[in-house]
């Protein structure tokens, strides 16, 4: 049987020999093409010659290898299309854009900026701010879209948005907006939140009788409020509002659950720490701007971008990052307003602007999309 085996690999590796030739030359007509193309001014797409193509091979393998068949000649047509996009040598507007932002920013990140935070003193925004910006003059806002408007008006330099919660996923309230607002992300911060219980001086765990926290930390200390029956538990808008509540009520039986950083703008003493009950719990902020910026070590990269509404679209995408060796991180959809069934896709790649396959793909992108959004390349901090 060990023969057997090693026989059918050798048939395989001869078969393969002849489809790496064979590809080799469909290529070089398909270098052919795009000079035709080129000279007579003609896209390099051509939809109805590749669903003709895709129907015919489909035909041609039969119906056990169908679906086999359409997947691998979708792989080739995409390569063939970006081939052809090289050889025609055309430029990629957002790569070139990319380019004058390298040559126009500042080498040092700022460090006393006004900043827009969303939520009140002690905010988990505020504490990426201060860990982003040495000495920032922040500004809060009632809302996301707030933050929004007062980056895109001018009013602050930069804005701090939450957009992942290792425990209730994506912030979808921000993705929403991202499809209403210009801007750019210039860093991006992730932030341990550990949850304590915190109380005002001279409050002793035992004497508290009742608890300060909002809906999402309730949901991360779900074991320890289990075991705190003795207390009541009231539901506030955020971790910050309710250290400030604890530390404003003038009460010796009321507690807080909220952050390190809540007890040190608030001036209350931690009674008990690390009550969440995963011990990994983090969120992920960005850093946004009116116009791109892009700093030294910027090694992550967003893109926002909509496809046609036909089988296929997204994987096109997906298989140009697999080809260049690219690393998808984060892949977002968010439904289009007013478009039925249409959705815009978010996704974080982890390759350096500079390298040289990232032209490549945004040339390819710019081709195949309906919309392509650069928003920024860009470092994370871990803190």
């Amino acid at each position: 049987m060990e023969k057997d085996l090693e026989a059918l690999r050798g048939q395989i590796d001869e078969i393969d020999n002849k489809l790496v030739e064979l590809f080799r030359e469909r290529m070089e007509v398909c270098a052919q093409v795009a000079e035709y193309k080129k000279a007579h001014g003609l896209p390099v797409l051509a939809a109805g010659r590749e669903r003709a193509l895709l129907g015919k091979v489909t035909a041609q393998a039969g119906e056990e290898l169908a679906d086999y068949t359409q997947s691998l000649y979708r792989t080739i047509l995409s390569a063939s299309r970006s081939y052809q996009n090289a050889k025609l040598e055309g430029s990629s507007a957002i790569y070139d854009s990319i380019r004058k932002t390298l040559s126009e920013t500042h080498q040092l990140f700022p460090q006393r900026p006004t900043v827009a935070c969303q939520g009140i003193e002690g905010s988990d925004a505020q504490a990426a701010c201060l860990r982003l910006f040495k000495t920032p003059t922040v500004l809060f806002f009632q809302t996301y879209d707030h933050v929004f408007q007062a980056v895109e008006r001018g009013m602050c330099q930069y804005g701090i948005l939450p957009i992942e919660d290792s425990a209730a996923g994506s912030v979808k309230a921000v993705y929403d907006l991202m499809l209403r607002h210009n801007f750019s992300i210039v860093r991006s911060v992730r932030r341990r939140v550990d949850s304590c219980l915190l109380a005002p001086h001279g409050v002793q765990e035992r004497d508290v009788r009742e608890i300060f926290a909002s809906k999402g930390t309730v949901h991360q200390c779900a074991a320890y409020l289990s075991g705190r029956k003795d207390a009541a538990l009231t539901i506030v808008e955020s971790a910050a509002a309710a250290a400030r509540m604890a530390a404003q009520s003038g009460r010796t039986d009321t507690a807080a659950l909220a952050t390190r950083f809540c007890a040190e703008e608030y001036g209350l003493d931690i009674l008990q720490e690390k009550v969440q009950d995963q011990d990994s719990n983090y969120t992920r902020f960005i850093c946004i701007s009116k116009k791109p910026e892009i700093y030294p070590g910027a090694d992550r990269t967003s893109l926002m971008l909509t496809l046609p509404h036909r089988p296929g679209s997204l994987y096109n995408v997906l298989a140009k990052f697999y080809a260049l060796n690219i690393d998808l991180q984060k892949l977002e959809s968010r439904p289009l307003p007013g478009r039925e069934f249409e959705f815009m896709f978010y996704f974080d790649l982890e390759a350096p602007v500079y390298a040289p396959e990232m032209e490549k793909l945004f040339r390819d992108l710019e081709a195949d999309c309906e919309e392509l959004r650069y928003l920024g390349t860009y470092q994370e901090v871990v803190c």
